[in-house]
């Protein structure tokens, strides 16, 4: 079902959204979308977040957080990120955790690594995509390629287990 267009708060017009806005924009335009378990999808951004935070991210990474797939998911285009009244580095950070089709994880790892904060956001959206509970409610196979997936890039991005 095609997404409707949202028109962003024009950053040359408008005060910087605050997080609770950026939280309503992240779970209005991820409202019918689940995740892999068939949860909403908004659980997700709100842990993500949630792990940003905990990690010492600032506000700028905690909406970058809420924003994190939304460009990757198609729920909203880079012409709304653009005029978003955003600052630059909450751009930066949900350009660079955008994977793009065929895109190889090396590469998508060093746009990741050469990006000030993404590497946090990655690091709280995998500890939170390879938490044993969500991989427990998938099936065991759909599980272990994740598990190997999520392993690899956190190889990639230097994170230990801590992280």
């Amino acid at each position: 079902m095609p997404q409707e267009r949202r028109t962003p708060p024009s950053s040359a017009s408008a005060p910087p959204m605050s997080l609770a806005e950026v939280e309503a924009v992240a779970r209005a335009a991820h409202a019918e979308q689940k995740d892999k378990a068939g949860r909403p999808y908004a659980e997700h951004l709100r842990a993500v977040a949630e792990g940003v935070r905990t990690r010492g991210g600032t506000d700028e990474l905690v909406a970058a957080a809420w924003l994190h797939d939304s460009l990757e998911d198609g729920v909203l285009d880079e012409e709304w990120l653009e005029g978003a009244a955003l600052p630059r580095v909450t751009k930066d950070v949900v350009r660079a955790v955008t994977k793009h089709p065929g895109e190889h994880p090396e590469a998508y790892a060093r746009r990741i690594l050469a990006t000030p904060g993404a590497r946090l956001v990655k690091a709280a959206d995998l500890a939170h995509n390879a938490a044993p509970a969500r991989l427990a409610a998938l099936d065991a196979p759909a599980a272990e390629r994740l598990t190997r997936k999520y392993a690899a890039m956190r190889r990639f991005l230097g994170l230990d287990d801590d992280e």
